[in-house]
């Protein structure tokens, strides 16, 4: 199992580095790690409902798609448990920068088993989605009864995600 660096690593925002073409001679990345965000809408998207939750960055930073995931998994469970299916939840960022890690030995011997900083490009590690200041990650909409349950839910996960974000609540007119 690899271990994952810290998220400071990665956080701040580079140019989008995304070439995958279906000719490998054309590829700048020759394989693109796999997607582990698994819905990116969940609850009951037919009913509509008049008030919409959303969290939103204050600042550039780069999520990884494994702390999406989580804050995923997280609200879900908890909307689920505590509103049924009386919500919509959707993400609104998509993971597509490749993450690149240039793995360096350490311990005795090292030198003759690696290149060092030769050709020093890096492997795919993982993949992030690049988040601009003002943008919209989560959606949820929701009744107005349940409005404080949405906004507690999105404070607690903010933990889980890398940055700064705010809470904002907004009637929807039909």
């Amino acid at each position: 199992m690899v271990i994952l660096r810290r998220a400071k690593c990665y956080r701040r925002i580079k140019r989008p580095y995304t070439r995958k073409s279906k000719f490998n001679k054309q590829s700048f990345v020759k394989a693109i790690p796999q997607l582990k965000i698994i819905r990116f809408t969940m609850g009951d998207q037919r009913k509509s409902r008049p008030y919409k939750v959303s969290l939103i960055s204050l600042q550039d930073i780069q999520l990884r798609q494994n702390s999406i995931e989580s804050a995923r998994v997280f609200v879900n469970k908890h909307l689920h448990d505590s509103l049924g299916l009386n919500y919509f939840f959707r993400i609104l960022i998509y993971p597509h920068h490749v993450l690149r890690e240039n793995r360096m030995l350490t311990g005795a011997g090292s030198d003759r088993m690696q290149r060092g900083m030769q050709k020093a490009f890096g492997t795919p590690v993982g993949i992030a989605s690049q988040v601009k200041k003002g943008q919209s990650i989560f959606d949820l909409n929701l009744e107005e009864k349940d409005i404080p349950i949405g906004r507690l839910l999105f404070k607690k996960v903010t933990a889980r995600l890398a940055g700064k974000y705010s809470v904002n609540v907004k009637k929807i007119i039909f």
